[in-house]
């Protein structure tokens, strides 16, 4: 994890951080001596490095002054039983689109993010920066084909409604206040449609001015946090009772 901001999320979360590495010249940074200290104090193991080290191993082009070694948390689907909203990525392959749907289900309040065989990878380096820590806050499962991610979850009593550009029903008609999963597929071409026989519905985004589809990530902005919202009202009737 790369930065300030991503250690200070790790440590937040209680991650394990084996290791962390930084520029000597950035020690005189407050910011960066009171992650540093946290860091140590939590057990992690302080590496000072030479003035263009960073540089040469760090994964972007102006690395930040502080890299840290995180261990990968390790969900399961067997994990998700009682899970009542759950993000699910099929093929989802822009690591920036992944991060930013793992940023969007962890505000929303989901319980899980599920990825299937063929999303890239949500511990990617990229895909971590754009989650913004959010993948060490949230339960991440690294599953299997999408058939059987799909089955698992309506086992766990799950209903599989999927985003879909044109033909869904009305998002807002749609209940989300019992126990649902949002499928979401491939950027360029949607969900492949062996899937149809395993989802519970359809849903669709109105657009207009002749736009085609939204970005996944936002489209599940829109969807997540409208169903946050919807199952906020319900809570707060049960709770008016």
């Amino acid at each position: 994890m790369e930065g300030v901001k991503l250690l200070h999320s790790a440590l937040e979360a209680g991650a394990p951080v084996e290791a962390v590495f930084v520029d000597d010249r950035a020690r005189s940074n407050a910011e960066v001596s009171v992650v540093l200290d946290a860091a140590l104090g939590q057990g992690a193991r302080i590496f000072d490095l030479a003035p263009g080290v960073l540089e040469r191993v760090a994964d972007t082009v102006t690395p930040q002054p502080v890299l840290a070694v995180v261990g990968m948390p390790d969900a399961t689907l067997d994990e998700l039983v009682g899970a009542t909203f759950v993000v699910v990525c099929v093929d989802v392959r822009d690591p920036g689109n992944a991060g930013a749907v793992i940023r969007v289900a962890h505000a929303a309040g989901a319980d899980a993010v599920v990825c299937t065989e063929g999303t890239v990878d949500p511990f990617n380096p990229k895909t971590v920066r754009a989650s913004a820590g959010s993948v060490l806050h949230i339960p991440i499962v690294v599953a299997g084909d999408a058939e059987t991610v799909l089955d698992a979850l309506k086992g766990h009593g799950l209903r599989c409604l999927a985003a879909v550009s044109r033909g869904g029903a009305l998002y807002s008609d749609v209940d989300v206040t019992s126990p649902f999963a949002l499928v979401l597929g491939n950027e360029a071409s949607g969900l492949p449609s062996h899937l149809a026989s395993r989802l519970d519905a359809t849903v669709t985004i109105p657009m207009g001015g002749g736009a085609e589809s939204l970005n996944v990530s936002t489209a599940a902005a829109v969807l997540c946090f409208d169903a946050a919202r919807r199952r906020s009202n319900l809570h707060a009737m049960g709770e008016a009772r």
